[in-house]
């Protein structure tokens, strides 16, 4: 089984890049951010304090989004191999990720890093907001401190998976074809 971390800054384009991913690899996509807001439409007690949370530009506990990974895990099958997005976000959770591999005796295959510049950032994520209306990306603030969160929260996995030797990074910029053409060469 191919376990794949599709990684990078929000509006990076990961979500864009997965779809064709995981149908070309016969790989599960995992948004974490799909799965939360499932929880927020069904209106379930995890949806609404995701929602409170996820509104304010912070992240969801980690054993709520690891338990939510691990049942996907477990339930899903047919598949070649998974792929992460939105997941982990920091070093404690890509810690229990690798436990929770170990255990199923396996590993994480590779980290591919889509990379851009916070200027892209803003603007990706300002589009998005106008196409999928979503709340979370509307407001300016709540942009910044997105990125924020990135830098200080999720940017020390860089040296955690170059370390494991198995980090790529790509350039995340241009069209959604020359990105997917970068990942699929690599892959």
């Amino acid at each position: 089984m191919k376990y794949f971390i599709l990684f990078g800054p929000p509006g990076a384009g990961k979500g864009t890049q997965a779809g064709e991913m995981a149908d070309k690899y016969n790989l599960c996509h995992i948004s974490t951010g799909d799965l939360l807001r499932n929880e927020i439409a069904a209106g379930s007690p995890l949806g609404l304090k995701a929602k409170e949370l996820i509104e304010a530009g912070n992240f969801v506990p980690d054993e709520v989004v690891e338990g939510m990974i691990e049942s996907q895990f477990n339930s899903v099958k047919g598949v070649d191999g998974f792929l992460l997005d939105g997941f982990p976000r920091t070093l404690a959770q890509a810690e229990v990720l690798d436990k929770m591999l170990q255990k199923r005796g396996e590993a994480v295959t590779l980290v591919i890093s889509l990379m851009i510049p916070d200027e892209m950032i803003m603007q990706r994520i300002r589009h998005r907001a106008e196409i999928e209306g979503r709340a979370d990306d509307a407001s300016p603030e709540i942009i910044l401190n997105r990125i924020r969160t990135y830098h200080e929260k999720t940017e020390p996995l860089v040296k955690y998976y170059k370390a494991a030797g198995n980090y790529i990074e790509i350039d995340g910029s241009g069209s959604i074809e020359e990105v997917r053409d970068r990942i699929f060469a690599i892959l």
